[in-house]
């Protein structure tokens, strides 16, 4: 069973815990589960991000766990979202695409960010003021690379083998929430993927392209809520998973005060300031239903990220599982 046209199931694991919450390696084996079973119900992409230095656990390894959801799934596709690509290698980075893109049979999707968080950039050698000529420069590279191509990279000769499955290579999204990640998609990538669903930078990604001379890509619309649970009771529900959710705003909102960048993610005290933002959101499966509707309406994703900063596993598979029982059938 497909979601249909017009909207996208996705689900989204980024490995954080709040403190006395579960192992990362319990976090692990409990979301191979569910995106193998997510995989059977016909769910679209897996999405996964990549933060460094974290308290929590994030994941600072996306490819490395993409490898692994790979190997347990057949047609749920790879999205890496988002890989911050000025931190890296660019050769490297193309080899290991390479390889998660033939492991999982031509199903890898990659968003590359610029990074935001200060201690990040400083952990990696990269001054803030360079991240954008940092950036540039090294897409051009894991573009030409994941191309087959033979070049020459600060003097150093590149050729990466196997090839990708997709040819020339693995979507390449740009992402970000500034006019410039609008103009660097349009310019350099495949795709445009707004990390805040402004209207405006959509806009400017299509104008840009239609400037250039070509056809815009695809554009992935990240707006509604970041996670939904389904429960019969919610208050209920909300009482147990409000301090998982609390935690995940907050740690956002802290990482986009200290990068003064965008964000969907707000500073609030309590779980009732969380509940009135709409961001996180637990809903009866006629609620979902309905949201689900609108969301097909509006061309956009239903998002679940399950194991909100290491939830009780439990009360994760009550929400997916009465989703697939009382709103995925009707959808």
């Amino acid at each position: 069973m497909t979601s249909g046209p017009g909207m996208k199931i996705w689900l989204r694991y980024n490995l954080r815990s709040m403190p006395g919450a579960a192992a990362t390696r319990d976090i692990c084996q409990v979301a191979l589960e569910q995106a193998a079973w997510a995989d059977r119900l016909g769910f679209d992409s897996v999405a996964l991000g990549e933060h460094h230095g974290a308290p929590d656990g994030f994941d600072p390894s996306p490819l490395v766990f993409g490898a692994a959801l790979a190997a347990r799934t057949a047609k749920l596709r790879i999205h890496v979202n988002a890989l911050l690509l000025p931190l890296h290698d660019p050769v490297r980075i193309a080899e290991d695409a390479a390889m998660l893109d033939n492991i999982s049979g031509g199903r890898l999707d990659l968003t590359l960010g610029i990074g935001y968080v200060p201690d990040e950039l400083a952990m990696f050698g990269v001054a803030k003021e360079e991240r954008a000529r940092v950036m540039d420069e090294k897409l051009a590279v894991l573009r030409r690379a994941l191309a087959g191509e033979r070049f020459e990279y600060r003097g150093r000769p590149v050729y990466v083998t196997p090839r990708p499955v997709q040819q020339p290579g693995p979507p390449l999204f740009s992402g970000g929430a500034v006019l410039a990640s609008a103009l660097r998609a349009a310019r350099a990538g495949d795709g445009f993927c707004p990390q805040v669903p402004l209207p405006e930078l959509i806009d400017a990604y299509r104008q840009e392209c239609a400037a250039l001379g070509k056809a815009p890509g695809p554009v992935i619309d990240v707006g509604g809520p970041f996670n939904i649970l389904v429960s019969e009771d919610p208050e209920a529900t909300w009482a147990r998973y409000g301090p998982y959710a609390l935690h995940e705003m907050r740690s956002y909102s802290r990482w986009a005060g200290q990068g003064g960048a965008r964000s969907p993610f707000s500073h609030v005290e309590t779980v009732e300031q969380l509940r009135s933002t709409g961001v996180y959101q637990v809903l009866t499966p006629e609620q979902c239903l309905a949201l689900a509707r609108s969301q097909r309406e509006a061309n956009r994703m239903l998002t679940f990220h399950p194991l909100t900063a290491g939830m009780p596993f439990e009360l994760s598979w009550a929400s997916l599982e009465l989703f697939a029982a009382k709103v995925l059938p009707l959808l």
